[in-house]
Formats: C-alpha cells, structure tokens, sequence
C-alpha cells in the first residue's frame, strides 16, 4: 500500500516531540550596548559521551513526488540543521523508539527556521525545496555507535508542498 505525505507548516508546538525549531521568537535580551538582540536557548545539543561537532551540507532537491528509502536516528545525541541558503526544505521525522512508518510527518521548515532533532529521533536526511541549498550541522562525535537506519521499501511518497 502507497502512504502519501503531504508537508505540513513547521512551528515549535508541533514539532516539540521530535526535538526543537530554531527560530527568532521570545523576548530578546538587548546585549553589546544595545547592538544586538539576543534569544537564547532556542536548543540544546546533546552529545553523551562525545563532543559537538559542525559541519557544512549541500543537499540537492529531488524530484518530487519522492519515495522515502531510508530514515536514520542518531541515539547518543541531538543533531541539527540550520538553513544557509534562504529557501525552504522538507523535514522527514517519525517519534523515538521502534520505527513505525505509520507515524512519519513531513513539515516545511521556512528559510529562516533550523531544526535540533532529538536524540532517537527517526529522521530522513534534508530535502531542499527550490534548489541547492546548504546547512550548517551540529552533530555528535565520539566512542559509541551513534547511527541506527531502517531501509525502506519506497512505499511512502513524499508530495512537495
């Protein structure tokens, strides 16, 4: 059976069970003599028994509609995605735990909006929307096998937005 995904908008509220949305919101505290605007705490990186480390990604969109082959969590610690190319992409995600292919949402994070996926979270790699683009990524490294995949047998389309 085919299972179709159709992305829907990414906010903090309903993506808080898969880890945390990287945007500007909240109070700002006015730091550098008043030249900058600070929000703070807008994720916190897990990296248990390892160190964070960043990284450059340049993701090609695909064509769509795509069939999803794979989804990955990472157990040992949180990873995340911040746009650097000002368009859109999709972010692919099912809950912690045994994978359920049932349970995968899609949402459209904007160009201006990173996600920190927490740690266990199932997740597909990025998908660009509207061309290459680049990420910056904090991830985990150290001892310890921080990689579980599922292969999948491309019965779940992804549509674009």
């Amino acid at each position: 059976m085919i299972s179709i995904l159709h992305p829907q908008p990414l906010t903090a509220e309903v993506f808080k069970p898969f880890g945390d949305v990287i945007e500007i919101r909240g109070n700002p505290e006015s730091i550098n003599y008043g030249n900058t605007q600070k929000f703070a705490n807008l994720a916190i990186i897990k990296a248990a028994g390892g160190i964070a480390t960043t990284h450059l990604y340049r993701s090609t969109p695909p064509v769509y509609p795509f069939a999803l082959r794979v989804m990955e969590n990472h157990p040992l610690g949180s990873q995340m995605f911040v746009p650097l190319s000002g368009r859109p992409y999709l972010v692919v995600v099912a809950p912690k735990g045994a994978f359920d292919a049932n349970a995968v949402r899609a949402f459209v994070a904007g160009p201006r909006q990173g996600v920190n996926l927490a740690p266990g979270t199932w997740h597909h790699f990025n998908l660009a929307l509207g061309g290459i683009s680049e990420f910056l990524v904090v991830d985990r490294d150290g001892p310890g096998e921080n990689l579980e995949e599922v292969a999948l047998d491309g019965s779940i389309l992804l549509e674009a937005p």
